[in-house]
């Protein structure tokens, strides 16, 4: 099984900044306990690459990196264990290292021009941000048109109240977003965490 088809059959893809690697054991047992193998780590703080590393070296959660805009932050996102490398926008060194090196990689798209960009790379799998801000599902549901070959994983302003909707398109291939798990709801208590997380869980049944 690829790592698209391990992404599709877990449904989400949990987007978590650390700024502190104290919580990071529960993290990973939380999601564990609720059958959500995925992570992506943000280098939305200098703890990203120590996060990567942690998790990666456990062994136990696919790890991936998010907010990856230039080349050396994917490289270094991979030397440190990152299996999969997720970008805010199409970053032409990012996604040619990542096709070089048989990672995969989930460049940002937006509009018509972002997703033909990651197709003639021979893409198949686009993240779609700021999905919100750019139409949401109807946008999805309108470029699935032309662009009947390529599936999304929208990220940005996804809720506990839509995610269904958005996974009830074929196109879309996972969700994304904080609203899964993020640190400041660990830090509230591993028991408010755990029943956000089964909450989560029986939306994508």
């Amino acid at each position: 099984m690829t790592l698209y088809e391990q992404l599709a059959k877990t449904r989400v893809l949990p987007l978590y900044t650390a700024t502190d690697l104290t919580y990071l054991p529960v993290v990973e047992s939380l999601l564990i306990e609720h059958e959500l193998y995925f992570i992506e780590v943000t280098f939305r703080s200098d703890l990203a690459l120590a996060a990567i590393e942690e998790l990666s070296q456990s062994g136990k959660l696919i790890v991936g990196a998010g907010t990856v805009r230039t080349l050396e932050q994917a490289k270094a996102a991979v030397e440190k264990g990152a299996r999969f490398i997720v970008s805010p926008a199409l970053v032409p060194d990012v996604v040619e290292f990542c096709l070089a090196e048989n990672i995969p990689v989930f460049p940002g798209t937006a509009t018509p021009n972002d997703i033909q960009r990651a197709a003639a790379y021979g893409l198949s799998v686009v993240k779609f941000f700021p999905a919100d801000i750019y139409g949401g599902l109807p946008a999805i549901k309108a470029l699935s048109g032309p662009f009947y070959d390529i599936r999304f994983v929208p990220t940005g302003g996804i809720t506990l109240e839509n995610v269904q909707d958005y996974l009830s398109d074929p196109q879309v291939l996972a969700v994304g977003g904080s609203f899964i798990l993020s640190e400041s709801l660990v830090k509230e208590g591993r028991e408010k965490a755990d029943s956000h997380l089964a909450h989560v869980k029986s939306l994508l049944s």
